[in-house]
């Protein structure tokens, strides 16, 4: 269980999902695992050995062409609807409201106050919603 409040994954977000695997692979010693997402695209797990350490997302494939390639943060929180709702109430702009990912968890994508976006993620094995 991540505990509530710290930075929790890690995803780059891309157009060229070969170029950015070849690149990590070569300069970091990063492989990765496929993980079959909703309309046939692939999301691709980076590992350091055994070990998770951030995704690899193809923007193309989720009709965002158009969004510029970069690191998206996620950050572990208790009750991801319950702190969107809080957030909202602080001047947070909810861009896409908590959704469920099967195995992974409950995750939002928000944008604060001051204009940076983030994702917040209560992961699987806590989930409540």
């Amino acid at each position: 269980m991540a505990p509530h409040g710290i930075f929790y994954w890690n995803e780059l977000m891309t157009h060229d999902v070969e170029a950015a695997k070849r690149f990590y692979a070569d300069t970091i010693g990063w492989s990765f695992d496929s993980m079959p997402m909703d309309g046939g695209a692939t999301y691709w797990v980076a590992m350091a050995g055994d070990k998770p350490v951030g995704g690899i997302f193809d923007l193309k494939s989720a009709g965002l062409a158009e969004v510029p390639e970069a690191w998206m943060a996620y950050i572990a929180v208790d009750d991801v609807d319950a702190r969107c709702a809080k957030a909202s109430g602080a001047g947070a702009e909810i861009m896409r409201p908590p959704f469920d990912v099967p195995g992974v968890g409950r995750i939002a994508i928000l944008k604060e106050p001051g204009g940076a976006v983030i994702g917040w993620m209560t992961a699987a094995a806590q989930a409540s919603g």
